[in-house]
């Protein structure tokens, strides 16, 4: 998780929402990334997704059985599906997003039985960091 705040902070300094992602196999970091809608001029430039991509072109698989997403921010409904599309065993988050979080929040995607796989969620890990950030940037922005 230190790993994923480090990304959130470095997408903070580009004037991104600070959010950062690391898929973790075997105890080593595979993929990463953190959010880049704003430089990308992309919606689906979410932190979980750069992460997974990049987990995948490292591991030369798109089904990432085995590993672990760790992300500073509780995943949106868009990315709880790719977490369970991608076939990941858990995803671990820092802060809970009550407005938008759809693997504890607001709904369960990972554990949703009507779809073909489920992941293991924890939430809260390093959450108060990973909630000072986004408050931090939220509030500069309000000035």
């Amino acid at each position: 998780m230190r790993n994923a705040l480090v990304l959130a902070e470095k997408a903070m300094s580009l004037g991104e929402a600070p959010i950062g992602a690391v898929v973790v196999s075997e105890g080593q970091i595979v993929g990463s990334g953190y959010n880049r809608r704003e430089i990308d001029r992309d919606p689906l430039g979410h932190a979980e997704l750069m992460a997974i991509k990049d987990a995948s072109k490292n591991l030369g698989r798109w089904r990432l059985n085995g590993c672990t997403l760790y992300v500073t921010l509780e995943p949106c409904v868009m990315c709880a599906g790719a977490l369970v599309n991608a076939r990941l065993d858990e995803v671990v988050f820092g802060a809970y997003d009550p407005k938008a979080g759809a693997v504890m929040s607001l709904m369960e995607i990972g554990d949703d039985p009507r779809l073909n796989h489920r992941l293991k969620a924890t939430g809260g890990v390093l959450g108060e960091e990973a909630a000072l950030l986004l408050k931090t940037f939220f509030s500069g922005l309000r000035q």
